[in-house]
């Protein structure tokens, strides 16, 4: 029993640890999204327990910051729910393609699928893992981690939001700036390029047929449609790799 407990522990402190470096440049990004969220709440007249209870339950960058004028507004729970899901309706690609990862996950894929935010996303799918490294636990750990980093970088801007006096335009470029290094980092990993240039392609069309505003949504369900025709062809190029 207490060979089983140790191994356990182990097996928990492994994934814990090699989940920690990839979500460093999210640490660095949640905490400054964080800060400018909660001073905004601040500033909107909230006290701090608002942002650092929503930065808990709702764990949704987006959301949260329109939600901050939602409470402002009049109660109307119908637009609530249809911006909510207007914003996060890319979570849902998000979901189809994390079924396979996230089988045989246990009680832990509750957590996964409730903290499962873009950048949790990202990790989760390029990461590569050393056999002795187990993936539901990593996937977990990497989900907590990057829960926690919101929640701090929220909390702390919610509590001295009305002594922090600075510009934040601009800040939200880092999350930007991360997609671009995690896409990057991808790109190396690769030998044939043909999901990326196709993710590049297939979204550029889709800018240029919809807009910038318009346009995340078509892009991903044209991405979807070309993996699942091309299936057999993409895993066998990732198998080649």
């Amino acid at each position: 029993m207490e060979e089983t407990l140790s191994m356990k522990a182990h097996m928990l402190k492994k994934a814990a640890a090699a989940a920690f470096p990839y979500t460093l440049p999210i640490f660095a990004g949640f905490t400054f999204l964080g800060l400018t969220y909660g001073i905004y709440m601040n500033v909107s007249g909230f006290s701090f327990w608002y942002p650092m209870i929503m930065s808990v339950t709702i764990f949704a960058g987006s959301a949260e910051f329109v939600a901050a004028n939602m409470l402002l507004g009049a109660f109307n729970p119908i637009q609530a729910l249809t911006m909510t899901l207007m914003i996060n309706a890319r979570h849902l690609f998000y979901g189809i393609s994390m079924l396979d990862k996230f089988r045989g996950t246990g009680l832990k894929k509750v957590y996964l699928i409730f903290g499962m935010c873009d950048e949790t996303f990202s990790i989760n799918c390029t990461a590569r893992l050393p056999d002795s490294v187990d993936r539901g636990w990593f996937m977990f750990f990497v989900t907590l981690y990057n829960h926690l980093y919101w929640f701090f970088g929220a909390t702390l801007g919610g509590i001295f939001g009305s002594y922090i006096h600075f510009n934040t335009e601009g800040l939200d470029f880092v999350m930007t700036a991360m997609f671009v290094v995690i896409f990057m980092e991808q790109w190396l990993k690769e030998k044939r390029h043909f999901s990326s240039l196709m993710g590049l392609g297939l979204s550029l069309l889709c800018l240029i047929a919809f807009g910038s505003d318009h346009f995340i949504i078509p892009s991903m369900l044209a991405i979807l449609g070309v993996l699942t025709l091309m299936r057999g062809t993409v895993e066998k190029e990732g198998a080649d790799e």
